[in-house]
This record gives structure tokens, sequence and C-alpha cells, in this order.
């Protein structure tokens, strides 16, 4: 069995560009380039049936490191806990009140984006501190 490679983190959601711009702005993320023959997204979009346009759009780390994120319109609303969600790594090696002033730092960027915060969890002993939040859909990750 070969070694995978690469893979996608793929969210369901009501706008996928709105999602998509929006984890842009929190990752450092870009719009990929549109397919081939098209000059846009917006004129790919135009070329699909009515019932297809704006149902997909993702976004990629300019340094080719990280995954290609993927947003598909579903039609059903989010109504339970996401069962997997990302870290947004930014309190790598830092400890104590200098990881928790980086972690609210960032949150307050986040939330000025849309994003929700919902828990401060303190550093206890055991577990460093992080943030739990919600992005501009509902869906959970964690400033860590």
């Amino acid at each position: 069995m070969s070694p995978i490679k690469q893979f996608q983190v793929t969210f369901d959601c009501a706008e996928p560009e709105r999602v998509a711009r929006f984890w842009c702005e929190v990752l450092g993320y870009v719009v990929p380039p549109p397919p081939p023959g098209f000059a846009s997204w917006d004129e790919f979009n135009r070329s699909l049936p009515p019932e297809d346009q704006g149902s997909a759009f993702a976004c990629v780390d300019p340094s080719g490191v990280g995954p290609r994120l993927f947003f598909q319109r579903v039609p059903e609303g989010k109504v339970v806990k996401n069962r997997v969600h990302l870290d947004v790594r930014v309190g790598t090696g830092l400890v104590g009140d200098e990881r928790l002033a980086a972690l609210e730092a960032e949150c307050a960027r986040l939330v000025a984006l849309g994003a929700v915060h919902v828990q401060t969890m303190v550093a206890d002993g055991f577990n460093e501190s992080c943030i739990a939040m919600q992005d501009i859909e509902g869906n959970e990750f964690c400033v860590d």
C-alpha cells in the first residue's frame, strides 16, 4: 500500500465562497487560479448549470505545505458539534501568560473577521491554554 501524499479537508456549509474566504484570512491561504480556459472563478461559475452555481469553493496554502480546504454547499444546516475540527496553531512553543496573550490576540483578530469566541480554557498544570471558537457558519475550531 502506498503512503498518502496529500489530503484535503472538506467543509459542508451554506455559502462555500464566503466560508472559504473567511478561512483564507484565518490561515493566510489563497484562492487557487480558476480552471484552464476561464479568466476568473466568476466566469467559471457562470458556465455551470444554475443549480450548481456557487455550490463549491476551495482555498490552498500558498506554500503548498498545508492541506487544500474544500467547501461544498449542502441543504441542511449545522445541528451538532463537529466530529473533526481545525486547530489554528498560534501558541506553539509558548507557555503561561505569553501563550495566553498570543491566543487572545489571534482570537480578537478572528472575531473581527466574523468568528465567535466560545470559551477560553486557561492552563491547568496539565494542558496549556486554548480558545474554542466558531467560524462564520458555526463550525467549531480552536486557537491553540
